[in-house]
């Protein structure tokens, strides 16, 4: 048992069940002292907080969210090895904090008392007392705490009240022994628990913890016997197959027994300690879902709402875009006056100030982004978007449970196809994983920003939506409708299978808590900054030396020692190919040098369209230097308006992403799927972007 040292730092799990505010707690009591990775071997996140009350140091575990501590894959397995103390990257928690959902205690608890049998202090945060007491909800707390004779307090996470208790209970429960619990298994079932310890014991030659054991005998999926719990070997089948027998002779077959024990255990426990209203009334939330999750209502709000999203991108960060532009402007007139002509020069004002400049020019639009996903998913309307897409993505071959992977993957694929692992269905994770990269995302953002800003007019349609919002609205339903299209031809060619219930829990609406909706936006904005500036600052290099080197000393222009560079040649050897896009050989030098990450085609167009020029020309901005911009030995402008799109089509639509294609082999465990999402994503995007030019050539003339 921990001591009362105040040198000591005491590490604290915190659990529960998803949409029970745990993240919210969890930034709460650790603030911006956070920091996450994965764990080894696993997709899970690792979130650890350090936090500092009572003159007590402490970490915090934010352990990943669920209702059962029954592991049936390796990212589940994770909570209970870390509880366990068998995970040598975090240690043995001292204390195990559980937050529940006070307007459903009876669900909440069914993982409350699987934590108990673990025998750690243990503290229960009793959140959204608020949204109890509004659905009529009557919660004697102090009978509650008696029964389960551990810390029971009151909080409200997203307004942070009730924290001052909750952490002063976590420094006294440190202090005390707390009583063992009882075990909600009947006594039959806890002797079989006995009897298989020891020949656990016997076959591995050391004490497996007592829970590991009961779960083995649960676990009729058969993961942790083969695998999951890395002692066990093939000698303990048997005795394992010989208890089910026997408990089920008895009448406790596995594994009913558990449910069935449990939820008799939390029937007896809440017995005169909840108070519901005889007829649940109406609450805000109900009100709200009867127009939101409408089939037609909700689906038009769910349309409208993502519109408007994208029109704010424009509206909220055009000021701060301009703001970063002017700036890099000016620091190449900086460099530029202060350094001789030559390649030095050359290469930090078109390299890395045009290169990294032109990204960050993006960021506000990204920040903006990820700022109203935050809000959305904090206030619980994401779950509801998630359930409307069920009735759609089920007539596709997908369940809405496909909806928040998909989701993920318009601010990175990565973490989208990371976080399929939820989908139970190996098919319906596969395919998700293999359509999860036609979202676009935010690497995507700064092409469609820097064209729509360039080419497409800043006009109102019917007096309220902007053309420019619009384009970008277009831009993002283009990858939604070719991931419908890829998984109706996956779901009846390769991918063949029954399309899977969907079942979902609907949060209670509630007030964004600021300080989650900021930092959730920092996180994935710094995120993106942090990737796309280290390596684009390493591409850009790239980029530009091969387009400064070979030098050609008769080269009377900028243009022409382009042509004749290494990037140039490459460009040159493609323009058959994408002429029939609209793009010339520079603009193919622009694709090429950007199929690493696609963001580093801004990088690219930069150093392609600035390289040699004098001192006045390289102030301008990438965008006038677009517009201007000739075929060569012609007065004819590469772009136009279905340039533009068809460039924003293929970017859309390409597998360009050196890192999805990674964690796509990881998650797969073959280069055979991230082969075939390069081959088919290619294709797509080019007969895409070919229509696009083609039959837009014919309207503009």
């Amino acid at each position: 048992m921990p001591t009362d040292s105040s040198t000591q730092t005491l590490t604290v799990a915190l659990i529960g069940n998803p949409n029970t505010g745990k993240s919210t707690l969890f930034s709460a009591l650790c603030g911006v002292r956070q920091r996450t990775g994965n764990y080894p071997g696993v997709t899970v996140e690792k979130k650890l907080g350090r936090a500092e009350f009572h003159e007590q140091h402490f970490t915090i575990v934010d352990l990943p969210g669920s209702y059962s501590l029954a592991p049936r894959s390796p990212d589940e397995m994770i909570a209970v090895d870390v509880l366990l103390g068998r995970l040598n990257v975090v240690d043995e928690p001292d204390a195990v904090l559980c937050i529940v959902d006070a307007s459903n205690l009876e669900r909440n608890l069914y993982l409350v008392s699987q934590v108990l049998e673990l025998g750690k202090p243990t503290v229960i945060a009793l959140n959204m007392v608020d949204v109890a007491r509004d659905r009529g909800i009557a919660i004697d707390v102090d009978m509650l705490r008696k029964r389960l004779h551990v810390p029971v307090i009151e909080i409200q996470a997203n307004r942070r009240w009730g924290l001052p208790e909750l952490k002063q209970a976590l420094v006294d429960t440190l202090k005390v022994r707390q009583s063992p619990p009882e075990s909600p298994f009947p006594d039959l079932f806890q002797a079989e628990i006995t009897k298989l310890e020891a020949e656990c014991e016997t076959a591995v030659g050391s004490p497996l913890p007592r829970y590991l054991v009961e779960r083995l005998l649960l676990d009729t999926s058969g993961y942790l016997s083969h695998g999951g719990i890395r002692e066990i070997d093939g000698s303990i089948h048997s005795a394992i197959a010989a208890s089910r027998e026997r408990l089920s002779a008895a009448g406790m077959p596995v594994p009913a027994v558990e449910a069935m024990a449990r939820y008799k255990w939390i029937g007896k426990l809440l017995e005169g300690v909840v108070q519901r209203p005889s007829s649940r009334p109406k609450s805000f939330s109900d009100k709200l879902d009867r127009v939101l999750t409408h089939r037609f209502w909700g689906s038009s709000i769910f349309i409208l709402l993502m519109v408007f999203l994208f029109q704010a991108v424009f509206w909220i960060a055009g000021p701060a875009s301009d703001l970063i532009d002017w700036l890099k402007t000016h620091a190449s007139t900086f460099v530029t006056a202060r350094l001789a002509e030559g390649p030095l020069q050359s290469l930090i004002t078109n390299g890395v100030i045009e290169g990294v400049g032109g990204v960050l020019v993006f960021l506000p639009q990204i920040f903006v982004l990820f700022l109203f996903i935050a809000i959305l998913e904090d206030c619980g309307y994401m779950s509801r978007a998630a359930y409307l897409m069920d009735r759609l993505m089920s007539r596709i071959g997908l369940s809405g449970k496909s909806f928040i992977p998909l989701l993920s993957s318009f601010a990175c694929a990565v973490p989208g196809i990371m976080s399929a692992r939820v989908i139970e269905n190996p098919r319906d994770r596969l395919i998700t994983i293999l359509v999860a990269p036609l979202m676009s995302c935010s690497a995507r953002l700064p092409v469609y920003t820097l064209l729509i800003g360039a080419f497409i007019p800043n006009q109102r349609i019917a007096g309220m939506f902007g053309l420019q919002g619009l384009t970008m609205f277009a831009m993002y339903t283009i990858g939604i409708v070719a991931a419908v299209f890829v998984t109706l031809v996956l779901r009846r060619t390769i991918l063949k299978g029954v399309t899977p219930p969907f079942v979902m829990e609907l949060p209670s609406y509630k007030v964004p808590g600021l300080g989650i909706v900021l930092y959730r936006m920092f996180e994935r904005g710094w995120a993106f900054v942090r990737r796309a500036g280290t390596l684009i600052f390493a591409v850009t290099i790239l980029v530009w030396a091969a387009a400064y080197y070979p030098r050609y000393e008769a080269a009377e222009n900028p243009s022409e020692q382009l042509r004749h560079s290494f990037l140039g040649q490459a460009g040159q050897f493609v323009e058959p190919v994408v002429e029939p896009l609209g793009w010339d050989w520079k603009i193919g030098c622009a694709a090429i040098a950007s199929f690493p990450a696609r963001e580093v085609v801004i990088a690219t167009l930069g150093v392609i369209y600035n390289l040699g020029e004098d001192e006045d020309e390289e102030s301008e901005t990438l965008r006038e230097t677009l517009r201007s911009a000739k075929w060569e030995g012609t007065d004819r402008r590469v772009f136009n308006v279905p340039v533009a799109l068809s460039i924003m089509v293929f970017f859309a639509l390409c597998a360009q992403c050196s890192s999805t294609l990674a964690v796509i082999k990881r998650e797969t465990n073959s280069w055979r799927w991230p082969a075939f999402t390069f081959a088919y994503m290619t294709g797509l995007a080019y007969v895409a972007a070919l229509l696009t030019y083609q039959i837009g050539s014919l309207f503009v003339g």
